[in-house]
């Protein structure tokens, strides 16, 4: 009971810095493994809350953030989190797991997600868009046995139109509200932390009926998502002047993109 227990504890600790439901990160081409106490490139890569190395700590409008003493405090309990367990837990994963199973376990888990995409694309009446998602499960499910590859991708040219909630209500016109670290899933907004809500019930898994299998394949993902990017979360660390202000303004500005599109 007791060691049942501590796996539980494990999984919920790797579970704050596990991938967001609103849009997986495509992991086709991620970087190289990095010894201790390096850090990787992040040059076309993303981390693990979805901000690319091309944002600047300046949005242009100030971003609402009433509770800014709250979302120091969490950015600084999540990134203790990343320092103490993830990073190792991942690291360790992805000595016993080659890159290539890693990527493609990416690849699964991202594929499972393929409701979120749908609903969220057929919301926006983005009826191409939703199209061609279909298409990707359906490719990707068969002759990719489970989603394990990609050959929607590579072999027909058909890229991933990720959509979630979040961006669902952006369209419409609801404004992202005030900014908000979430213990579990990190950056995220007003707006965006509701729409986590009903993308939840779209999820594959969370219809599964016991609460340590889904608590467990989040962990996994989490890990193995962690296990490719290690090194891009240093990165961005080491380049911001203001590590806090950098994800808040870099997170509102990339969700701004997204919901243009």
């Amino acid at each position: 009971m007791l060691g049942r227990r501590a796996a539980v504890l494990l999984c919920v600790l790797i579970l704050l810095f596990g991938p967001a439901t609103r849009s997986s990160a495509e992991t086709e081409n991620p970087p190289p493994p990095v010894a201790a106490g390096e850090t990787a490139g992040v040059e076309e890569q993303t981390d693990d809350f979805g901000l690319d190395d091309e944002f600047e700590e300046d949005v242009g409008e100030e971003v609402s953030d009433p509770l800014i003493g709250y979302n120091r405090f969490m950015t600084h309990v999540n990134d203790k989190f990343y320092f103490w367990l993830l990073k190792p837990v991942a690291r360790g994963f992805s000595w016993i797991v080659p890159q290539p199973g890693r990527v493609a376990i990416g690849r699964c888990f991202r594929n499972i997600l393929f409701p979120v995409r749908l609903v969220n694309n057929l919301l926006q009446l983005k009826f191409k868009r939703a199209g061609i998602e279909t298409a990707r499960f359906g490719v990707n499910t068969t002759i990719g046995v489970l989603g394990l590859g990609d050959p929607a991708k590579s072999w027909l040219k058909l890229d991933p139109c990720e959509e979630d909630f979040g961006q669902t209500l952006g369209h419409y016109g609801v404004g992202s509200g005030f900014y908000l670290v979430l213990p579990i899933f990190g950056p995220s907004n007003l707006r965006d932390a509701v729409g986590k809500i009903p993308d939840s019930f779209l999820n594959p898994v969370y219809w599964l009926d016991s609460w340590e299998i889904k608590l467990g394949l989040k962990a996994f993902e989490g890990v193995n998502h962690a296990s490719l990017h290690l090194g891009e979360y240093e990165s961005l660390k080491k380049s911001s002047i203001d590590f806090y202000i950098f994800m808040r303004n870099a997170y509102e500005q990339n969700r701004n993109m997204k919901i243009a599109e």
